[in-house]
C-alpha cells in the first residue's frame, strides 16, 4: 500500500451550483409546485441534496485526507483548502505535523551487563498516508513500541562509558549512538509510513543499586590519571634540574648522589603532605 493522490476538484464551484440550484428553485417557486404536485420527489431530492454536500470537505495546513470508496484507498488529499470529491468516499484526517515522543525511563543492561537507566526523545512524521493509515493497526502505538524496542536493542550493544581511547559508548559518543538509533528506528518504522526526523538520548544513568559504586570507580580513575600527570610532570622537572645542574657546573654528582636527589625531588613534588627540608651543611662531592 503506497500514497497516491485522490481524484478532487476544488470545492467552490460545486457549491455555488447547489447554491444557485436550490435558490433558483425557491425563486421561481417550483419548490411549491414540487409539494403540491409532486412530493414523491422529494424522497430524491433530499438524498441527492445530502450526497452533494457530503462530498464537500475541507483540509487544513499540514492535515490529509485519506479517501476510501466501499473499502477500497482511492488517493489522500494533502493540499489545503476547500475540495469536492466522490461523495460516497469516506474522508478519514490524518496528521501530517511534526510529532515528538519522550520515551519513559528503561531499566536495561549495556554492553559489558551493568544495569543502567535510559530515555530517549524522537522526532517525527508521517510520510507515506497509505501506509500509516492501512499498513498498521496504530500507527502512534506502533512507534512508541518500536521506539522502546530499538532503545533496548541499543543500550545492549554500547557500554555506559568508555573504556579503551575511541571506543563508542552512550556516554562518550552522543551523537554517534543517536545517529545509529535514528538509522534503526528508522528501518523499524519504515512499514507504516513514518519518518524519523531525529532520535537523542534524553536520560542516562547507572541503576540505584550500583550507582553508588561506579561513582567510587570513576572517582579513583580520576585520582589516577591525576596521579598519572604529576608523576608525568615530577620526572620532567627532576630530569630538567641535573641537567641544569651539570651543564652549568654549579655540583659534580656522582651515581649515588643522583639517586638521592632524584629520590628527594621526587617525594617532595609526588608527596600529598608538607615536606620539611633538611639543610646539608657537609660537601656535597
Amino acid at each position: 500500500m503506497t500514497e497516491r493522490k485522490a481524484i478532487c476538484v476544488q470545492g467552490l464551484l460545486p457549491f455555488l451550483l447547489l447554491i444557485a440550484a436550490v435558490g433558483g428553485t425557491v425563486a421561481t417557486g417550483k419548490h411549491l409546485v414540487i409539494l403540491q404536485e409532486a412530493p414523491f420527489l422529494l424522497v430524491l431530492i433530499v438524498p441527492v441534496l445530502i450526497l452533494w454536500l457530503k462530498g464537500l470537505f475541507i483540509v487544513s495546513p499540514n492535515e490529509g485526507k485519506v479517501l476510501t470508496f466501499f473499502g477500497k484507498y482511492t488517493g489522500t488529499v494533502r493540499e489545503p483548502g476547500f475540495w469536492f470529491a466522490n461523495p460516497f468516499a469516506s474522508k478519514s484526517p490524518i496528521s501530517l505535523k511534526v510529532s515528538n515522543f519522550q520515551s519513559p525511563q528503561l531499566k536495561v543492561n549495556d554492553a559489558q551487563g551493568n544495569p543502567i537507566e535510559i530515555a530517549c526523545v524522537i522526532v517525527w512524521r508521517v510520510v507515506d498516508t497509505a501506509k500509516a493509515f492501512f499498513d498498521v493497526e496504530n500507527y502512534q502505538s506502533f512507534i512508541n513500541i518500536q521506539c522502546e524496542t530499538a532503545l533496548r536493542h541499543l543500550a545492549s550493544h554500547y557500554p555506559y562509558e568508555p573504556h579503551q581511547t575511541g571506543e563508542l559508548s552512550l556516554r562518550g559518543s552522543p551523537e554517534q549512538v543517536g545517529t545509529t538509533m535514528q538509522r534503526e528506528l528508522q528501518d523499524r518504522v519504515g512499514a507504516a509510513g513514518i519518518e524519523i526526523i531525529e532520535a537523542q538520548l534524553s536520560h542516562l544513568a547507572y541503576s540505584p543499586e550500583i550507582a553508588q559504586a561506579m561513582l567510587r570507580r570513576q572517582q579513583a580513575a580520576a585520582v589516577i590519571a591525576a596521579r598519572q600527570l604529576i608523576v608525568d610532570g615530577a620526572v620532567g622537572m627532576v630530569e630538567v634540574a641535573l641537567k641544569k645542574l651539570e651543564e652549568d657546573g654549579i655540583v659534580h654528582l656522582n651515581e649515588a648522589q643522583k639517586a638521592t636527589m632524584v629520590n628527594n625531588l621526587m617525594i617532595s613534588l609526588v608527596s600529598e603532605s608538607h615536606m620539611q627540608p633538611v639543610l646539608a651543611t657537609g660537601n656535597v662531592g
